[in-house]
């Protein structure tokens, strides 16, 4: 009964239902675009190529939610959209205007917003092309028949329409973060991943018709609980600071000393870091048509997802924690914000003291959030090659982000519900479901 009434205080409310119905509305035009073809193409022949390929094909597929196999407009994803997030983020650290721009607020960011949006138009061009050549290239073996008229003209074809395709899904995402509910990058990589479960489940027990195992069925399914637990664990963890705010007289009021905490996520990266260095590590195989000596000793080395593609695998998951969190949280902000309010941390100065403080325990947490990250994406995947016998990469990678994702859409409808004076989804008497966000009460 508690989770009916959540159901229906969130029908109640205009505003949120209409955001809720809007994201779901982009997120069927995202689906029902996977199912368009690209023109001069047999998308049954590539469904069989990529099903007998695996590997990173297999993965790319994953991440565009079934839109490589099927040759669709959205073969490409956003993974363009986050390619160029990436190097924009890098440049930041040794480019001085970048940097500044970070500093100037909301104009600044809109600045660097558009410069994202040319740069996933430059890579997704230089990624179509790549797959213009990669159809060429198999046809005339296993999946013959692919590309019906090769040449120049379909290169340009292909390259005009995936690119174009990206742009439409990153207006989507765009769209959905100001309209709707959640981030919608993170829900269209949610929203793919969801889409593929099925024909995965499906295409595992077709191979293995003969042969299945319902005792190591059993446990792999008891271990995706517990993993998922694991996730919301860690997800929902928080380190509270103490901060003291001193008596102070705001016009004619005087307000006496309060206690209160700042919260610092143990995993303030969220699943970002997993995001783009499965993103990188894609990037060879993008380059693979080229010829580039030496590409195709990488290409194998990530696909055969041996210790040396997970050792890879978790150092670039663990430095994109720490790079995001360096990015995304400012100590130094925090320190003066907390200045101007009058609060400071008992026993440390305000200021550079509060600060260096402040960012010291974010380093600290960041060490077991790194850990926890780089332990989900890396050995469930191990984990779920032992039980099932067959390999998995990004298993655990998919499985952070659907939870992660989950969970911030579930803490932003929440917010939406309570502060409209309503109970959450949980009902009257429920718990509230804890954000993935940084409570940001000390930088208001």
């Amino acid at each position: 009964m508690a989770s009916l009434e959540g159901i229906s205080n969130f029908y109640r409310l205009p505003d949120l239902r209409r955001r809720v119905l809007f994201t779901l509305g982009m997120l069927a035009v995202y689906r029902i675009g996977v199912f368009v073809t690209l023109p001069g193409v047999d998308r049954n022949q590539m469904k069989n190529y990529v099903a007998n390929s695996g590997g990173l094909l297999g993965f790319f597929n994953l991440f565009s939610g079934g839109a490589l196999a099927n040759l669709s407009i959205f073969a490409l994803g956003i993974m363009p959209y986050i390619s160029a997030s990436i190097i924009l983020q890098l440049m930041g650290m040794v480019y001085a205007p970048l940097s500044e721009l970070r500093k100037e607020g909301e104009a600044g960011r809109r600045k660097i917003d558009q410069y994202t949006r040319y740069g996933t138009i430059g890579i997704s061009l230089f990624q179509s092309f790549g797959i213009a050549k990669m159809l060429e290239g198999i046809s005339g073996s296993e999946a013959a028949g692919v590309v019906a008229h090769a040449g120049w003209p379909f290169r340009l074809m292909t390259m005009v329409t995936l690119t174009t395709g990206t742009a439409f899904l990153m207006w989507v995402g765009e769209q959905i973060t100001d309209r709707g509910v959640s981030n919608g990058m993170s829900l269209l990589i949610f929203a793919s991943i969801i889409t593929a479960i099925p024909s995965s489940i499906g295409n595992y027990v077709q191979s293995n018709e003969s042969d299945l195992q319902p005792l190591s069925i059993a446990v792999f399914c008891g271990a995706v609980v517990v993993m998922v637990a694991t996730v919301v664990f860690f997800e929902n963890g928080r380190r509270q600071i103490p901060i003291v705010y001193s008596r102070r007289q705001v016009g004619r009021r005087i307000y006496g000393a309060q206690n209160t905490h700042l919260p610092l996520k143990v995993n303030v990266s969220g699943t970002i870091p997993p995001i783009f260095a499965s993103s990188l590590l894609q990037f060879p195989a993008t380059l693979q048509s080229f010829k580039i000596p030496g590409l195709d000793a990488v290409i194998n080395v990530i696909g055969r997802g041996d210790w040396l593609f997970n050792t890879l695998y978790a150092t670039l998951i663990i430095f994109f924690c720490f790079f995001y969190t360096n990015i995304t949280f400012q100590a130094v902000d925090v320190a003066e914000n907390l200045k101007k309010q009058s609060a400071n941390i008992p026993g440390i100065r305000p200021g550079k003291q509060t600060a260096d403080y402040i960012y010291g325990v974010v380093q600290r947490i960041t060490v077991g959030g790194a850990a926890y990250v780089a332990g989900i994406c890396v050995l469930t995947d191990l984990i779920a090659a032992w039980l099932l016998r067959q390999p998995m990469t990004y298993w655990g990678t998919s499985l952070m982000i659907v939870v992660g994702v989950a969970l911030d859409t579930a803490s932003q409808i929440e917010a939406h519900l309570v502060t409209r004076n309503y109970e959450g989804l949980t009902g009257a008497g429920g718990g509230r479901i804890r954000g993935r966000r940084i409570t940001e009460a000390a930088e208001s």
